[in-house]
């Protein structure tokens, strides 16, 4: 796989883990990199090369349901217990003790949960596009769908006859052809609130599964953030696993919510949130307020960058790491 290390295997919480490694093994605390939907490890390719030639050690994995890790059957399999688990047992398998955790999208959600359900393996916490909230004041499906309507993609997403995963598994090229984009403008409404960390405007087009099933890559203005065969090589994973192990991890939203009541939100560990301007679903007003949840923060702003930010900007996004990570952990 072009630009990435050597695929390595390790068996956490029941399952086999496939995961990327590069850099010092001396480097402490390493860096682990988690993949959004609907992404792979490969999506760190810029920064697993720009933080090991840094010195810095880091890993990659293709988290549970995603490239060649596998797949349980059972939707429950994928909430936030067994998601921060996984990456616990990973860092057994390698004898780490603390690592700084670092995640985009969905990843985002997940580290920011690290230092709630697993203190004494985080040493530090980036959020790239995905902010930490607090518990929402309701189920967020039923606040999802209040605000947004029926169609909206993580909605539809909890379908229990799989409509949306057919859409995207039986247009595989076309989902990436549509979603690997820079943004043709910057949104012109920023969120005025934000719904269980998902701050759209309502005006924006939500209906995800639908947009992929009428999508025309040859009558859109917008320019392809992938190369031909980085395209090929996502294109090639989803089409071996389709999409509904990914997808699971939003059938999960309101399991997660319902079995973190009482759990204290507070991140009490050195974090950073890397914001992209131009994100129209995770924008940069829905970090705001995250400083009240975390002591130590820091916050950054990607400018012109749209949902995709590790790829959209990576020099930009490696450099910020680098950075931060000497500053902060030597």
């Amino acid at each position: 796989m072009m630009e990435m290390p050597p695929l390595q295997f390790a068996q956490t919480n029941g399952i086999r883990m496939g995961f990327y490694e590069a850099g010092p093994k001396s480097d402490q605390p390493p860096m682990v990199l988690c993949h959004g939907w609907p992404e792979l490890a490969f999506s760190w390719r810029h920064q697993i090369k720009a933080l090991s030639e840094a010195g810095i050690r880091v890993i990659a994995p293709d988290q549970r349901g995603y490239g060649v890790t596998d797949r349980p059957e059972p939707v429950e399999a994928y909430d936030i217990e067994q998601l921060t688990a996984d990456l616990v047992g990973l860092l057994d398998h390698l004898q780490i003790e603390k690592a700084i955790f670092v995640g985009h999208d969905w990843g985002g959600f997940v580290v920011w949960q690290m230092p709630l359900r697993h203190p004494g393996r985080v040493a530090g916490v980036v959020g790239i596009n995905t902010p930490h909230t607090n518990r929402a004041w309701a189920d967020p499906i039923e606040l999802l769908r209040k605000r947004f309507g029926e169609h909206m993609y993580i909605v539809q997403f909890q379908d229990p006859a799989h409509e949306p995963d057919k859409i995207f598994g039986t247009r595989v090229e076309q989902t990436f052809d549509a979603f690997m984009r820079k943004p043709a403008r910057r949104p012109d409404a920023p969120a005025e609130e934000v719904v269980a960390g998902v701050g759209a405007s309502p005006r924006l087009n939500l209906a995800f599964p639908q947009m992929i099933a009428n999508y025309d890559a040859a009558h859109d203005p917008r320019t392809p953030i992938l190369s031909p065969e980085e395209k090929q090589v996502f294109v090639d994973a989803f089409t071996k696993t389709g999409f509904t192990g990914g997808i699971n991890w939003y059938r999960n939203m309101s399991r997660n919510w319902q079995r973190s009541e009482g759990l204290d939100h507070t991140v009490r560990v050195p974090s950073l949130m890397i914001m992209a301007e131009n994100d129209a679903v995770l924008p940069p007003s829905s970090a705001d307020g995250m400083d009240k949840l975390i002591p130590d923060l820091e916050k950054y702003l990607v400018k012109d960058s749209g949902h995709w930010t590790q790829q959209e900007k990576p020099e930009e996004v490696s450099a910020k790491l680098i950075e931060w990570r000497r500053r902060r952990f030597g």
